[in-house]
Parts: structure tokens; sequence; C-alpha cells
């Protein structure tokens, strides 16, 4: 039976998100027919303390590790993808909360279960103004903007009409603005082939004000600890998506097999050698990602918490392991999907297609494409980093 308190510690976050897991898997259809997380769901979601993952023990919050977080997000992924992307970034409430002054943030976040969504990079304007900024724009990509509780908005900071250059990086001064949901326009844009059930449509806005206090930049945070001493925090729970996505899938076909029998050979498929092997291989490459993952974010936070130097090969050690896991994913997904054949392109008989289309689709973020390879390759062989996030 699943309890009704908020739980409020790593172990008992985690625990919950297990115990729902065959919810969120039942409801996958309706998720993906409703393209967004229905209310109950993300009631769910909220009741088992996944927005407040990251909220500071200094507001009485679990203050969960990178570490803890993509556990977290690996949990809730196997039970449904979409589930897993929204609570990804709806738990940067509490990451963002500790880059903006600490007074104007607990107005913004009065409890710990509020859900954060929006585009962070500079895709919109700030008009600098007396007391703060007047933004304007169109964002992409606002998964979980239609049951946040606090959107941002990266914008290229402006004064006179003219960009604001940054001395350190060359380019326009970015900032991230924090409003309620309700200031924005809200396109509904997201008709996609996977992770149609993230809700990630456009939203816009013309001349809106937000007050100083309420923008901040990944530069200047003001919480010390490893969640804000490097800008990356946002990014490191990811990996926790592909990898819940590719257990659940082998999970599933590995089940499937103990009645499957094949059609040519007449052999059991647990008897098949082709089978065998396949779901050997893939079982081993899931193995690999997922180690690498949870090592080197390991590494990272050690160094962090210790105040440690760290060389080219620690800087962009996360990002690679980050790409490595969904990519391999994608291929895990992809592989047991022709294993099975005919079977898997039926959707209401097999999760395999979701999943692969939830697989494609999720690959095609920043994170999982060939640039971040030329970016880390550039630092590894002594370059200077053109990413914020290493």
């Amino acid at each position: 039976m699943i309890t009704t308190a908020v739980p409020n510690t790593a172990d008992d976050i985690i625990r919950r998100a297990k115990e729902i897991q065959p919810h969120l898997r039942e409801s996958s259809a309706r998720i993906e027919e409703h393209r967004r997380l229905p209310g109950d769901v993300v009631e769910l979601l909220r009741n088992a303390g996944v927005f407040r993952a990251a909220m500071p023990r200094a507001w009485d919050g679990p203050e969960l590790t990178s570490i803890e977080q993509t556990r977290l997000i690996e949990t809730i992924s196997y039970g449904d993808v979409s589930a897993g992307w929204c609570s990804m970034i709806g738990m940067d409430s509490g990451i963002y909360s500790g880059f903006i002054d600490q007074d104007a943030a607990r107005k913004l976040y009065p409890v710990l279960d509020l859900a954060q969504s929006g585009w962070i990079y500079p895709q919109g304007t700030a008009e600098r103004v007396d007391g703060g900024y007047l933004v304007s724009g169109r964002w992409r990509f606002g998964s979980g903007t239609t049951h946040c509780d606090m959107l941002a908005a990266g914008c290229v900071v402006h004064e006179g009409g003219e960009a604001v250059i940054d001395e350190s990086t060359g380019k326009g001064e970015w900032r991230v603005m924090l409003a309620t949901p309700d200031k924005y326009q809200h396109l509904d844009t997201w008709y996609t082939t996977g992770l149609a059930g993230s809700g990630s449509i456009d939203y816009a806005v013309e001349q809106l004000f937000v007050p100083a206090e309420h923008s901040f930049s990944f530069t200047e945070p003001v919480r010390s600890g490893p969640l804000h001493d490097a800008p990356d925090a946002i990014l490191r729970k990811m990996a926790g998506i592909p990898l819940g996505l590719a257990r659940a899938a082998l999970d599933h076909v590995r089940e499937l097999a103990a009645d499957r029998v094949d059609r040519e050979t007449g052999l059991p498929w647990p008897r098949d050698h082709r089978v065998q092997e396949t779901i050997a291989e893939l079982e081993m490459e899931l193995l690999a990602a997922r180690s690498a993952v949870y090592t080197t974010l390991e590494r990272q936070w050690t160094a962090l918490e210790q105040g440690a130097e760290r060389g080219a090969d620690e800087r962009v050690e996360t990002a690679l392991a980050r790409y490595h896991a969904f990519r391999t994913s994608r291929r895990i997904v992809h592989r047991l999907f022709d294993l099975v054949g005919g079977a898997s392109v039926y959707r209401k008989r097999s999760p395999l297609d979701r999943w692969l289309r939830d697989a494609n689709t999720m690959n095609q973020h920043a994170v999982a494409q060939s640039s971040i390879l030329q970016l880390t390759g550039n630092v590894l062989l002594g370059g200077r980093s053109t990413s914020p996030f290493f």
C-alpha cells in the first residue's frame, strides 16, 4: 500500500517512486494520448516527493545528491518515460532556488513540492529597466509547462535595445527569468512521435516585467555546494531516463521470452542461441553504460565536495557518460524491437513501439547530439571549453 505522507529522504522518495511504477506503466497510454501528464499523475509524483528532491536541507528539504536524483529519475522512467522526463525537469525548482537571493527564493518557492519547467537557453530578450527586466520571446520544448508552478525563460540581456556582451564569453549576457506560468501564452505545438506525454509545448510573452531578484545566472550561485558550484547540476540526472527506459525494455523482453517459440525453428526462446546472445550482449551494454554514469557522477560529486581541482578528463567525463547512456539506450531498444519482430509494432499490445519512439525523440536533445563529442574532444585536446556546462 502506498502511504500518503510526502517522503523527505532520498531512500524514502526513491522507495515511493518504485511503489508507483505499476500505476505509471498502466497510465502510459493515457499519458501519451493526452500529450501531457494528466493531473492525477502529476499529483502522484508530487506526493511521492519528486518535485522536492533537490530542495535544500536549510529549508527542511531532502537535498538529494546528483547520484540520488539520477536513481530517482531512473526509477520513474522505468514506469513511464514521459513522467521521468517531466520529473527530471520538475525537480529543478530546488536547484534554481540556489541561484537567487534566498528571501526572494522563499517567496517564489513557498512550499517544497513545486514543479519547475522552462527552456533555459537564451531564446528571448530581457531589456534592463529600473528594478528588473522586460522579457519578450518565444521558447520551445517547455516540457511540463502544462502542470508547472514556476516557469523559466532563458534570455540575452539588452540595454538600450542592444545586447549586453559578457566579457568572459564574448557572447550576449545570459540570464534566466522566473515567473508563474499564467504570465505566458502557451502554444499547443507538441505533436511528436516520442515523449508525447511530456507536454513540451512552446510558450511566449511580450514585455513581461520580471523583478531583478527573480532572475539568475548559472555563474553566480547564492547557495554553495555540489548542486550549485558547477552549472551542469540540472543535466547530471538526465541519464536516469535512458537507463530506466532500457532496463524496462530488457525486463519486458526477458519476461516475454519465457513463453515464446521461434516460428521458423520451433526453438523455445530460452534455448535459442540467437536470443541468448542478444539478451546477454544488451545486458552487457546497459551494465557498462550505467556503470559509467554512476561512477563519473560519484567522482564529480566527491571532487566538488572537497573543492578539488578537476582536469580536462574530469570535467567532461559526466557529459560523455550521459551521451553514451542516451545512445546505448536507443540501440538496446531498437535491437529488442527487431528481436521481437512483428509483434513489436502494435501500440496496444506492446510497449516496445512507444519505447522505441521515446528513445528516438529523447536522442534529439542536445546532450545526445554528436556535437557533444566535438565539444568534449576539444577540451580533451587542450582547447578551451565553449560549453557553459563543462
